[in-house]
């Protein structure tokens, strides 16, 4: 579904199901798309329960209740659900995004602290340096050439955070085959544990397969060779691999093991290239919809910059290319589902919530909840702007709580940046009646890419 108007714009989303799907439609439309199998009512704030084979399912779709899960009783909803472990498990090991327990416990503040937001001005100059690279290379593009734009947002952000975590010693090719790994795995990764919902609490261990053994063995093969770089003194001094690893030797508690490190150096990977390269792909498509943003946001970009190219200290005046990105997020969240697993029987609202059941928070329902949103479905950047008050438990697109991704402030300045850098000098239009399709399998991209023409912005446009 997708609709333009006069001054407005309601972006593709999927149908609502008008009846509820059989279990063989669930499994299959599952691995398909994790966010098309919703019905009309669960696009409204509140809670449901409901039940898939053996498995109680309740979905937390209220701020109230949402609160609850998430940082009143967290402890008892830490654990990601068996589904998204078992999908990951075997890329990220126990890394920090789907670890819980000790290890996440020991593991949180290591993390947290490497990538907080008083280090950002230290990556400044790295997201800048890359995203003036990326438009040097549009601009040596022929006239109207058209490029694909999850790919030239990946390679963006790979070239960020690959100097962020790596240091600039690594290889262009050995970050491009991160990235190609990554999107390998995505292809392959099973996005449906049936185990779990036919009574194995800790659902089934994922299936191997040659493409994923490949697509883990690009991934793992660059991050131990950088980590172990770094642990013979070949690093760079400064990168967050570097920050991780001195961290860990001062630590009190029992050193991380190379196999550990790895696994975080990975994760931080992952999470810093994928989820900032598809909210750029979506901000593209959005503005090139929405020509009345993308002239507020060029204005904007002229009163603050001139003709220079934006920097990190320019952001608190870029209110139009930050509202962009936030709108984007809203709408096409990275990690649109957030699913926990009950350690223990609980009681959430009225709802009797049994051991080991699924809890599902879906950003992808939250943000969309007519009863929150005003217009909920349209492209309105706007209601960011001034000072908004939103609601922290009814936009929560990096999660919220204890477990609230503790690269947020990183990964937003970074597609701000990126966007305002690159906007200043180049239109970029989606391909003409090209059909945009999101779908979810770990993260949210649109289904085949985005193919779209980049043209370069002459001074009399910039005005």
């Amino acid at each position: 579904m997708e609709r333009r108007g006069p001054g407005e714009f309601v972006p593709c989303h999927p149908e609502p199901l008008r009846k509820d799907p059989n279990l063989v439609q669930i499994v299959l439309g599952a691995r398909h798309n994790l966010i098309g199998g919703w019905m009309a009512e669960h696009y409204r704030s509140g809670i449901d329960s409901f039940r898939i084979a053996r498995r109680q399912i309740v979905v937390v779709n209220s701020p109230e209740y949402i609160k609850y899960v998430l940082v009143t009783r967290h402890a008892n909803f830490e654990r990601k659900s068996p589904q998204m472990r078992r999908a990951l498990e075997a890329l990220l090991g126990d890394g920090l995004f789907i670890s819980d327990g000790d290890v996440w416990k020991k593991r949180r503040p290591l993390v947290a602290d490497i990538v907080h937001k008083r280090r950002l001005p230290e990556f400044g100059q790295t997201m800048e340096e890359a995203a003036l690279s990326v438009a040097d290379e549009w601009a040596r593009l022929p006239e109207g050439a058209e490029v694909e734009l999850t790919e030239e947002m990946g390679r963006l952000t790979a070239a960020i955070i690959s100097r962020a975590v790596f240091g600039k010693s690594i290889a262009r090719e050995a970050a491009q085959q991160v990235v190609d790994g990554f999107s390998a795995y995505q292809r392959a990764a099973d996005s449906f544990n049936l185990g779990y919902f036919l009574g194995a609490d800790e659902g089934w261990p994922a299936l191997g397969g040659r493409k994923r053994r490949q697509a883990i063995a690009m991934v793992h093969g660059v991050v131990e060779n950088v980590v172990n770089a770094h642990l013979a003194g070949e690093g760079d001094a400064g990168s967050m691999v570097d920050l991780l690893i001195r961290r860990n030797q001062r630590s009190a508690a029992a050193p991380l093991d190379v196999t550990a490190l790895r696994n975080e150096a990975a994760t931080i990977f992952m999470a810093g290239h994928e989820t900032t390269a598809t909210t750029l792909t979506w901000a593209w498509y959005l503005l090139a919809n929405a020509p009345w943003v993308a002239q507020k946001l060029h204005e904007e970009i002229e009163a603050v910059c001139g003709s220079r190219p934006p920097t990190l200290s320019d952001l608190p005046q870029l209110g139009w290319c930050r509202a962009v990105i936030q709108e984007a997020l809203r709408l096409y969240p990275p990690v649109p589902l957030l699913p926990r697993q009950a350690i223990e029987a609980d009681r959430i609202g009225h709802i009797n919530v049994e051991k080991s059941a699924l809890i599902m928070i879906a950003p992808w329902l939250l943000h969309r909840a007519a009863d929150l949103w005003d217009k909920p479905n349209h492209f309105l950047p706007e209601r960011f702007l001034n000072g908004a008050s939103i609601n922290p438990f009814a936009f929560i697109p990096f999660a919220v709580g204890p477990r609230i991704c503790p690269g947020m402030n990183f990964g937003q300045d970074e597609a701000t940046l990126c966007l305002a850098i690159l906007a200043q000098r180049f239109d970029v239009i989606p391909r003409k009646d090209y059909k945009v399709e999101p779908v979810c399998r770990l993260t949210l991209r649109p289904n085949g890419g985005l193919p779209a023409r980049v043209m370069q912005r002459s001074t009399e446009r910039r005005m």
